[in-house]
C-alpha cells in the first residue's frame, strides 16, 4: 500500500461510491494489473486528482472566496457571542481581578448524581 495515498494519522472514513458495472470491471482490471486492491487503486486515483485540483486556478479562486466567507461568518459569530456574553474575557461567566482566584458562587461546583439507594427511597 502506498504511504502517500493512505495515511491513518488523520483517521479513516469509509466512502461508498456507486459505479456502473463497466466502470467497476475496468477498475478491477487496472487494480489487478497494477498489483493493487481495488480500494488502493481508487485511493491512488484520488490522490492524483486532488493534487491536480490543488493547482487549478478556478479551484484556487473558489477556495479563496470560500475562505473569505468562512472568516466573515466566524467574525459575525464572534460579535454575536461578545454581544451576548460581554467583552472577550477568558472566563466571562466568572470574571475576577488579575491575581485573584476566580470566585465560586456555587454555579461551578460539580453536582453528584444521587446514589442508587437515595433515588429509590420513598419520601
Amino acid at each position: 500500500m502506498s504511504e502517500q495515498a493512505f495515511s491513518t494519522s488523520g483517521g479513516v472514513k469509509p466512502l461508498a461510491v456507486r459505479l456502473s458495472d463497466d466502470m467497476r470491471a475496468q477498475l478491477d482490471v487496472l487494480a489487478q494489473v497494477g498489483g493493487h486492491s481495488t480500494t488502493e487503486e481508487i485511493r491512488l486515483a484520488l490522490v492524483a486528482w486532488i493534487e491536480q485540483r490543488k493547482t487549478d486556478p478556478t479551484v484556487l479562486a473558489k477556495a479563496a472566496a470560500l475562505r473569505a466567507e468562512i472568516e466573515a461568518e466566524a467574525q459575525k459569530r464572534e460579535r454575536a457571542i461578545a454581544a451576548i456574553f460581554g467583552a472577550s474575557q477568558p472566563d466571562a461567566a466568572n470574571p475576577s481581578e488579575p491575581g485573584e482566584p476566580p470566585s465560586n458562587d456555587g454555579r461551578d461546583a460539580p453536582v453528584a448524581p444521587p446514589r442508587r439507594s437515595e433515588a429509590r427511597r420513598p419520601k
